[in-house]
């Protein structure tokens, strides 16, 4: 890499790191027609940024470098400041909550939000509060900002978990979470909603929402089998979160935490050959944003039309211990077991993107801090005499960073507070149930209201042409 991208990526990655926000979609000016300012601008292109004179300004090797909204970039250095510069930039879900609040839909309604506890998480359950919900807030051990988890308690919403947690002490707290008494739960990955059920106490629920995809999985099998009682609605699957939580958010924010560990190595994500493990939406946007920090892409994937969709995207395709040796190798799966104990011993990096229990079979007796000079560097270890694993194999983006871009989490927090709305407006029956494509639209429409912009409608005339049945291309000859 020349020093003028790593400047550019340098000050991109600053920005994202800083600020928590997105990169795609936003408006971003830049100065100087120096080599690190050209970079600059051919970097945001491939990062799906649009040039304008509003919002994010770069300025390379000026004083200060970067500003937001005309100032530079704020401290965020308490976990307040952190909560509320995050409610500051969550406009689409602040609108979904102020029309649960003003027709008094959640008033007196107990919500028991189970996610990984960090500030947007904190603006939902605030949002909720403040809309007329009781709210009470769980997250797992390894998935909670302590210093977030008091700052919801300095403002009244009960947190249950601590880092320190594990095994029967673990359970011990997420059953005391459900003891509380909730209407309804929000849940990530299901282990709440599942836990209900082998405890027997789904029944005190009126229904539930999903967040991710190997949450709905486990939730679709309990479905199949009748053994799921409540109604759950299928977040993930909804456009408005899918397509920019998954491809945009975890894409940016998991990229960027590696690059940000190698760095503190001595090591670039640039002209490194990587492999992405799965081409589901994390996947795209795993590989997309490798590709735009100049890594070598190459994907693996089991599903054989994923796998010609990646080879259509320009990337190389195979199998993994083909591609590994010597790889940043970054699984998009979701699935446990995924990374083996043979990739660990022949990959140069392993990381995960997104994330569930076990993705990487390791075993932690084997791990020995990597401390090249001397001091171990932070979220990086040596497999024996293997990969470098990032994060001890957990999430990259939670572990070594701040979790998916505010704006991005804003669309998938207002899709789950409509999601709510579902569940209250009327009785639903027992099963998973997709979440209905008109409220998706009003989210879409929300999101673009909130940057100023608006999409056209169609015109009577192709109304009335798609709600006619007969064929127009022999209507003519016909008359």
């Amino acid at each position: 890499m020349n020093d003028a991208h790593r400047s550019a990526e340098r000050l991109v990655r600053r920005f994202a790191r800083d600020t928590n926000l997105l990169i795609a979609g936003r408006t971003i000016a830049v100065d100087g027609t120096d080599p690190v300012a050209q970079a600059l601008r051919e970097l945001l292109v491939r990062l799906g940024a649009r040039a304008g004179d509003r919002g994010v300004r770069f300025a390379p090797g000026r004083d200060p470098e970067i500003t937001l909204d005309g100032r530079a970039l704020p401290e965020r250095v308490a976990a307040a400041d952190r909560v509320d510069f995050a409610g500051a930039h969550m406009p689409v879900s602040h609108a979904v909550a102020a029309r649960l609040r003003d027709a008094g839909t959640v008033r007196g309604i107990r919500i028991g939000i189970a996610m990984v506890l960090e500030p947007k998480t904190a603006q939902l359950a605030l949002l909720l509060r403040d809309a007329g919900a009781s709210v009470a807030v769980y997250a797992h051990p390894d998935e909670i900002d302590v210093a977030v988890a008091e700052v919801l308690r300095e403002r009244g919403i009960p947190v249950d978990g601590d880092p320190a947690l594990s095994g029967a002490a673990e359970r011990a707290a997420a059953l005391a979470f459900l003891a509380r008494g909730h209407d309804l739960l929000l849940d990530d990955g299901s282990h709440l909603i599942r836990l209900a059920h082998e405890e027997g106490l789904a029944h005190t629920l009126r229904g539930a929402a999903e967040e991710t995809t190997s949450g709905l999985t486990p939730l679709r099998l309990m479905e199949r089998d009748r053994l799921l009682e409540l109604p759950v609605v299928a977040v993930n699957d909804a456009p408005m979160k899918t397509a920019f939580d998954n491809r945009y958010g975890t894409g940016q924010s998991c990229v960027f935490a590696i690059a940000d560990v190698l760095e503190a190595a001595g090591m670039t994500v640039r002209n490194q050959p990587a492999v992405v493990i799965g081409y589901g939406p994390v996947g795209e946007g795993v590989a997309a944003h490798l590709r735009a920090l100049g890594a070598d892409v190459a994907v693996t994937e089991t599903d054989p039309v994923r796998a010609l969709r990646a080879a259509h995207d320009g990337y190389r395709t195979g199998l993994l211990h083909d591609l590994a040796p010597g790889a940043l190798v970054v699984s998009a799966t979701g699935a446990a077991h995924t990374v083996d104990t043979e990739t660990l011993r022949v990959a140069g990096i392993v990381a995960v993107a997104g994330g569930v229990p076990d993705e990487v079979d390791v075993d932690e007796r084997m791990l020995r801090p990597f401390a090249p000079e001397g001091t171990p560097l932070p979220h990086l270890d040596r497999v024996g005499d293997g990969a470098l694993l990032i994060a001890r194999g957990g999430c990259v983006n939670l572990a070594a960073a701040e979790g998916n871009p505010i704006e991005i989490m804003d669309l998938s927090f207002a899709v789950q507070l409509s999601a709510v709305e579902q569940l209250l407006a009327a009785p639903l029956a027992a099963g998973v149930h997709r979440f209905p494509p008109e409220a998706d639209a009003a989210v879409a429409r929300a999101a673009l209201a909130a940057r100023g912009e608006d999409v056209g409608t169609r015109g009577i005339h192709q109304i009335e042409a798609q709600q006619e049945w007969r064929s127009r291309r022999y209507r003519k000859a016909a008359e």
